[in-house]
């Protein structure tokens, strides 16, 4: 059952998110207090490709897994939406179906706005298109460095790319050593191959070449950042 409010942890996480905290604490306000929360389990199906948008979400706790699936039958991962994110939008701006498929990866929160509530905030807040416009504008910046990344560097830099990110958006230090982090979001390779457009085969042997160079850690549950300058390095190509 949702329980009808954020708890601590997940209400820090939205307001801390960079976007959110951007705006003025009037929006702030008024969008917070027309959302409602929805808690889902891994796998959940949140909202399908084609479907008429209804709400507008953000992610509190867990992530997002954005997909799509191919004429073959074959699911794709783009990207996976960490806590703090807005998601959901493009479809109520231009008033098209939604462009993909969206499922909770672990347990998950989320934080929806009705789409007649998202429209009555937009006419009532100028700023509110302001930074909608700005929102769109990050994620056009993204999409183009992603886009380049893919063009000019080689799947060894663009792995470590992802990692550090991950380790920025899931890390968490590790106990018996400080200077560690535990990438907190489990993925399979495959999951990982699938964010790089590579086969899980190649992926696989990047990330044990980057084990033997300490870079990170290969363990049973997950990743670990073990040196993350040398991550850096291998990700500006440099090794």
């Amino acid at each position: 059952m949702d329980e009808p409010i954020l708890n601590l942890e997940e209400r820090e996480a939205i307001n801390s998110g960079r976007w959110f905290a951007s705006l003025s604490p009037s929006l702030r306000h008024d969008i917070l207090r027309c959302a409602y929360v929805k808690r889902l389990k891994d796998g959940e199906l949140i909202s399908t490709r084609g479907e008429v948008p209804e709400e507008w979400m953000a992610c509190a706790k867990g992530a997002v897994r954005v997909s799509s699936t191919s004429l073959s039958g074959k699911q794709i991962t783009f990207t996976y939406v960490e806590p703090g994110i807005w998601f959901g939008d493009i479809a109520l701006i231009d008033g098209d179906s939604r462009t993909h498929d969206t499922y909770a990866h672990g347990d998950t929160t989320i934080l929806c706005v009705a789409r007649n509530d998202f429209h009555k905030i937009l006419s009532q807040h100028v700023e509110f298109y302001q930074a909608m416009l700005r929102l769109q504008a990050r994620r056009i910046r993204l999409l183009f460095g992603l886009v380049e990344d893919l063009n000019t560097l080689p799947l060894r830099s663009r792995l470590a790319k992802q990692l550090l990110h991950l380790a920025r958006s899931y890390g968490v230090p590790c106990l018996n050593n400080s200077q560690e982090i535990r990438i907190g979001l489990h993925l399979a390779q495959e999951e990982l191959a699938q964010l790089l457009g590579a086969s899980r085969q190649r992926v696989n042997q990047e990330l044990k070449a980057m084990e033997r160079e300490e870079a990170i850690r290969i363990e049973p549950g997950g990743l670990v950042v073990r040196h993350r300058d040398l991550l850096m390095r291998i990700s500006e190509h440099e090794l």
